[in-house]
């Protein structure tokens, strides 16, 4: 069986916010990224990432590859992802997760709004 491409990517955050709640989403996400995680420095790197990319599927990668990973989710432009940068990427490549985050949101505030 050939290890998914990006392409490929299916989008199992909203399935595992469904079961698990926020909280437990949340929490799941820091467990990842602690798999993914460079031990001493405390963040994703290219190397910690290449180490562990069958984990995840991504061996096929290519170096430059895994690079634009870091890249798209590095805020800061320290060239690793801390935990906040890894959760929030995480969302950002859940199209379905964000559309419903965006709907909570927009509930939430309507309900503040009609009270105030």
């Amino acid at each position: 069986m050939a290890a998914p491409k990006m392409g490929d990517f299916e989008d199992l955050l909203p399935v595992m916010a469904e079961k698990l709640g926020g909280e437990g989403l949340i929490r799941e996400l820091c467990n990842g990224f602690r798999l993914l995680m460079d031990g001493e420095k405390g963040v994703i790197t290219l190397e910690s990432l290449k180490r562990n990319a069958a984990l995840l599927g991504l061996q096929e990668l290519r170096d430059d590859e895994l690079q634009s990973m870091l890249r798209e989710g590095d805020s800061d432009g320290d060239g690793a992802l801390n935990q906040m940068e890894f959760c929030v990427l995480m969302f950002r490549l859940s199209p379905d997760l964000m559309e419903e985050s965006q709907f909570w949101l927009e509930q939430a505030l309507e309900e503040v709004l009609s009270d105030g």
